[in-house]
């Protein structure tokens, strides 16, 4: 998500942070101010989420990745090459962009047969597989910082609600006489509110990072086995 995209998104989402906080019954209201930060903080974690679902979706391209995989290594086993650039482009994948990239390049080199290939055409090629793979995996995990951040600052803003309430509970305790019952429960309730909607945000935050950051792993994993596996046929292919 770019920076220019961003910024409309916060400022949408404190907007509709404050209209529902403005909305609220009297018992959530008496949260304070703070849960709009909190509400805002939610909202853009589920924007991450579903942005990170859209990216991770587009990287898989079209089909399934494994049929690909075995299909990919089938042409370059059998010498069929572009046949093989072929299958990258139409599976528009992650995956494809970097072994089509390493593919292009060692046909660019070799050409179309994938045997007797040198050791300078290989490591050619492994450099191309590498530097795909390095401009492919930024995309990918984009945001995932901010998710992260996202966590750590919704906990504090939990912890900074129950400071504040807290302080307005013992406020209304140390005045003579009686305690101030309504002020100390708007202090209370202040405090429990504002924890509630922090850690309940964090741990989506957390949860999603954790399961985005996975997926990036487990993508980078395959991309190397792949890369492997296609140098290797490549090494021993076919002449077409």
């Amino acid at each position: 998500m770019k920076n220019y995209v961003l910024a409309p998104i916060i400022v949408v989402s404190l907007l509709v942070s404050w209209l529902i906080w403005s909305q609220t019954p009297p018992y959530i209201k008496q949260g304070g101010p703070l849960l709009i930060f909190g509400l805002t903080f939610l909202f853009l974690t589920l924007t991450f989420a579903v942005e990170r679902s859209i990216v991770m979706w587009r990287a898989g391209g079209r089909g399934n990745v494994a049929v690909f995989i075995a299909a990919l290594k089938k042409s370059v086993h059998g010498g069929d090459l572009p046949g093989a650039i072929t299958a990258c482009r139409t599976q528009g994948g992650s995956l494809a962009n970097v072994v089509g990239a390493g593919l292009e390049k060692f046909r660019k080199v070799h050409g179309t047969g994938t045997g007797g290939a040198s050791k300078e055409t290989l490591e050619e090629t492994r450099r191309a597989l590498q530097e795909a793979s390095a401009l492919e995996s930024p995309n990918l995990e984009q945001n995932l910082n901010s998710l992260s951040t996202i966590a750590s600052i919704a906990t504090m803003l939990g912890l900074l609600g129950t400071t504040v309430g807290m302080i307005r509970s013992f406020n209304a305790m140390s005045r003579a006489g009686a305690p101030d019952a309504t002020a100390l429960a708007l202090g209370i309730s202040e405090a429990l509110i504002n924890t509630a909607l922090g850690l309940f945000t964090a741990i989506i935050a957390t949860v999603l990072y954790n399961h985005f950051t996975t997926q990036v792993d487990q993508f980078n994993t395959r991309v190397e086995e792949t890369s492997y596996e296609i140098l290797k046929l490549l090494e021993v292919g076919k002449e077409s």
